[in-house]
């Protein structure tokens, strides 16, 4: 099983693979994802890291309030999608 953690401050020239390198010392990752706004196609500043189930908590521990690009980045347990309606 795997758990997704989400990334916050994320700096606007972040990419997917930066990300699973920035994690992958610390998980097993399984995928890495930043979300980019839909009509500029940019970065919104907050992406998705899957890992493996037994290194969620030490990802997150050893990650939240690291320095990636030089921004302060937020990793915590994502939360399920709300529905919008």
């Amino acid at each position: 099983m795997a758990r997704t953690l989400y990334v916050g401050n994320l700096p606007w020239s972040t990419t997917e693979d930066d990300l699973m390198q920035a994690f992958s010392q610390h998980a097993q990752v399984v995928s890495a994802r930043i979300i980019t706004d839909r009509e500029t196609g940019r970065s919104r500043g907050f992406g998705f890291v899957e890992v493996g189930d037994e290194d969620a908590e030490k990802a997150v521990e050893a990650l939240n309030g690291t320095n990636l690009g030089g921004r302060d980045i937020i990793v915590n347990e994502a939360r399920p999608r709300q529905n919008q309606y």
